[in-house]
């Protein structure tokens, strides 16, 4: 190669060299200033048509900046006991779940896995919401949770049965305020419903059962869980468990409630005609887009459980919280997403959509709204008079032993006395049912 030749190669490689670097520093400016990618924020709960609505409106709002990306553990095909076992393991693992629903009772069991929220929310944001549902979201004074909706335990009736009455109107006045269980149970004779399904509740082995049974058992004795204790040898745990046998031994309630969960016990009580059914805000809403008799359904009314004499009715408070994973990397975008989710507009629309309880205090306040669903406020009514299942760590192993025996009860296959003597004996061993 002759020195011409040489340098000529050299003028071409550092015409390379400075052609790439103009590429590179273009390239690179470019990308720093085109577009970022979301921020990807994973949501694991029974995402619904509904869910999917607000989350899709969630992401066109917030578009280029966050992404909320649905994990979807349906009720149809998990448990609640399943679902909660899958986020243990999800979060154990530091999976790449961001935020996560729990049922309120989960609470506490879930705190180890869950960021602290108190510097994400200012006093003013928690007193919009209703206190009743805040109370759960709180553990050892740190707030762990935000709610999402709130639920609370509520009887339903048939209007045109009790209708046959001539004094309807004012059973159903009392109805509204709560009659004693002993008016509720005359009326099966007034409506000559002796060998019919009168009073339907859940029996299943499942935590319906156990809230059902806490509902009696409280309003058999206020101070049921002083010290936030379960007392299952106390006399108001036995009378709690032998007035829900009696039920079955009786024939005031089918001996079918003992495989029934809420959905089955609703369906049961349309086909069948039954008076009365145990149950949650959501019935109607849900069954009106699936069952086919509108007739029947335009026929159920809401009222508050029945009492006993000289004590007041009492309802178990549910719902679901939201609590964000503490391995996540992005709690800020997560937070956003909670807060979406409690704004006015959307608690409104998860109501009217899907009848999920608001958690907000100004629908309850908000005179248009109430006007086109005055039940809130009938719900709002019964919430005071609420009452939450204990806070404890390991209350769904406590749970699953409480629902095996009482169950069994139920059935007759063991006495109300030997259930609940063998379900304590469980629990303060620390065994762990096997079911």
């Amino acid at each position: 190669m002759n020195k011409k030749q040489l340098f000529l190669v050299i003028v071409a490689l550092t015409l390379s060299i400075i052609l790439i670097g103009w590429f590179s520093l273009f390239t690179g400016v470019f990308k720093r200033s085109g577009p970022l990618e979301p921020v990807q924020v994973y949501f694991a709960d029974n995402i619904s048509e509904n869910h999917k609505l607000v989350i899709d409106e969630f992401n066109q709002l917030h578009r280029g900046k966050i992404e909320v990306i649905p994990v979807n553990l349906p009720f149809e095909k998990f448990s609640t006991n399943e679902r909660k076992e899958l986020l243990t393991r999800s979060l154990r693992s530091k999976s790449d779940i961001d935020l996560f629903a729990v049922d309120l009772i989960w609470v506490p069991r879930f705190t180890r896995w869950s960021e602290p929220l108190d510097k994400y929310f200012s006093r003013e944001e928690r007193e919009r919401l209703l206190s009743y549902a805040m109370e759960s979201c709180t553990y050892e004074r740190t707030l762990v949770a935000m709610p999402m909706y709130i639920d609370v335990g509520l009887m339903y009736y048939r209007k045109d049965i009790i209708r046959r009455l001539p004094n309807a109107q004012e059973i159903e006045q009392r109805l509204q305020s709560s009659m004693t269980w002993d008016e509720m149970l005359r009326l099966r004779t007034q409506l000559h419903y002796e060998q019919k399904p009168f009073y339907i509740f859940q029996a299943k082995d499942y935590e319906g059962l156990v809230c059902n049974y806490f509902e009696i058992a409280v309003s058999r004795r206020p101070d049921f869980f002083k010290n936030n204790s379960i007392p299952l040898t106390s006399p108001a745990a036995e009378e709690a468990l032998s007035f829900m046998v009696g039920f079955v031994k009786t024939h005031v309630s089918p001996i079918a409630v003992q495989d029934f969960e809420e959905n089955l016990s609703y369906r049961y009580m349309l086909d069948h005609d039954g008076v009365f059914v145990r149950g949650w805000p959501n019935f109607i809403e849900n069954f009106r887009r699936i069952y086919p008799d509108s007739q029947k359904l335009s026929n159920i009314g809401r009222a508050t459980l029945p009492h006993f004499t000289g004590e007041k009715p009492t309802s178990v408070l549910g719902g679901w919280n939201l609590m964000v994973s503490k391995s996540s990397t992005k709690k800020e975008a997560a937070v956003e997403f909670i807060r979406f989710l409690q704004s006015d507009r959307i608690q409104r629309l998860l109501f009217e959509r899907a009848g999920y309880m608001p958690v907000v205090n100004s629908l309850y306040r908000d005179s248009t709204f109430l006007v086109a669903h005055p039940e809130l406020t009938f719900y709002n009514k019964i919430m005071q008079d609420g009452f939450h299942r204990p806070a404890l760590v390991e209350y769904t192993k406590t749970s699953n032993i409480i629902s095996h025996f009482l169950h069994l009860a139920i059935k007759q296959e063991l006495s109300v006395k030997d259930a609940l003597r063998q379900a304590n004996a469980m629990i303060q061993s620390n065994a762990i049912l096997i079911k």
